[in-house]
């Protein structure tokens, strides 16, 4: 077994993580549903979402027949929605192509919508004992940091030797726990920022260690500053309710519940007369509210407006009003969540 292979399996066992809801188990759906809950977000964040959707989609049957918006409730404030569609999509295509029963290899994994080369290796080790490495965001960072690799690990030529690298130090026994190994001394000690280099297990040859090049490596992304996007919300207020509106299954928040969004310079009034046939009888600009995204910021000028009549809506998209609880209880954007919540 390789050295690196060896120490980090003997940390594992001593300090990793040994407890979490979808641990200790070789159930396919529960380990791809956390997996697919993993990408791009924290354990933490996560522990509570994948239990609620546990609870209310037990298992790849019931999640395949339920409707859209009822698991877009479910994955709202977690981020990232189009993971939601992919889960929503690949629940149909298990039940309606294999027969309710998940694919065990990394190769037929990955037809899965949504399960990439690293999410399909992580569950085909941890559910099925297949022999695959995994290459995430924690893993890239870990192993550029290790072996002192140069370069952005999203460039083509580094990512390919970085996978190459990572299948090089694949153990051929415990892959379990090297795998969790890996995930756990990512997250938890090589982080981002920050790493706790004095309690990590392979520091005694770790080239970024030893050239003290730890906040050097992985070497970050070059590239345009994310594009700047300026817009209102217009939080229109009747009797005590307000307005939402379901979003386009496209873009960002697709297919969720949202304020309706204008330009910043439009004529309030007379838009809310043309697009819903309703009153402008008072309205008031709140703070700025900046929400950043992977490669965008938003700048979200909420417009807080009283309105009266009967609503006639004229777009394509299903608009009514809501109480406070019922939109609370919507799949909502995390910016509008803030905003109810306010």
């Amino acid at each position: 077994m390789p050295a690196l292979a060896s120490r980090l399996i003997a940390w594992q066992r001593r300090q990793g993580r040994h407890h979490l809801p979808w641990q200790n188990t070789r159930d396919a759906y529960r380990i791809w549903l956390s997996e697919i809950m993993l990408q791009q977000t924290q354990v933490t964040t996560v522990i509570a979402y994948y239990e609620r959707f546990v609870q209310s989609f037990p298992t790849v049957q019931s999640l395949a027949a339920a409707p859209l918006a009822r698991v877009l409730e479910h994955w709202s404030g977690l981020g990232y929605y189009r993971r939601a569609h992919h889960l929503h999509a690949a629940a149909q295509t298990v039940v309606n192509e294999h027969n309710g029963v998940f694919p065990d290899t990394q190769e037929r994994l990955m037809i899965l919508p949504g399960v990439g080369r690293s999410t399909a290796a992580a569950i085909a080790v941890f559910a099925f004992g297949q022999r695959a490495a995994i290459l995430d965001g924690n893993v890239r960072r870990l192993l550029a940091r290790h072996q002192g690799i140069e370069g952005f690990p999203g460039l083509p030529d580094v990512e390919k030797t970085l996978w190459a690298l990572a299948e090089q130090l694949l153990p051929k026994r415990h892959l379990e726990a090297y795998t969790q190994g890996l995930m756990d001394l990512g997250s938890q000690i090589c982080t981002r920022s920050k790493p706790l280099c004095a309690q990590c297990p392979l520091r005694d040859d770790c080239v970024a260690y030893h050239q003290n090049r730890v906040h050097e490596l992985p070497t970050p992304r070059s590239g345009k500053a994310p594009v700047r996007r300026d817009f209102c919300l217009l939080m229109l207020r009747r009797n005590g309710r307000v307005l939402l509106e379901a979003r386009a299954n496209r873009g960002i928040w697709s297919g969720l519940w949202s304020f309706p969004e204008c330009d910043v310079g439009d004529n309030f009034a007379a838009l809310i007369r043309a697009r819903w046939g309703l009153t402008l009888i008072a309205k008031k600009a709140q703070p700025v509210m900046v929400h950043p995204l992977t490669h965008r910021t938003l700048h979200i000028t909420p417009i807080l407006a009283t309105v009266r009549g009967r609503l006639s809506s004229t777009t394509a998209l299903e608009t009514r009003f809501f109480s406070l609880s019922e939109a609370r209880q919507c799949a909502l954007p995390a910016p509008v969540r803030r905003l109810l919540a306010q």
